[in-house]
């Protein structure tokens, strides 16, 4: 696989800890800063800038 690819899984499973993190009553801020992530992502495959993106799958892989 490559970066772009990796990215998109983890996005992918960002997604579905932030659905975790809104059952929990004080989870709103950990989803809010899982979706920055997210966005900061989108924003970085969108520009194809190489360095942000490997900083936004590190990120992205640290969500927990």
């Amino acid at each position: 696989m490559n970066l772009i690819e990796e990215m998109l899984l983890e996005m992918d499973r960002c997604r579905d800890l932030i659905k975790i993190y809104n059952t929990i009553p004080a989870g709103s801020f950990g989803a809010a800063m899982i979706k920055q992530d997210i966005v900061a992502a989108e924003k970085a495959i969108s520009s194809g800038d190489t360095i942000s993106m490997i900083q936004c799958y590190k990120a992205l892989k640290d969500s927990k």
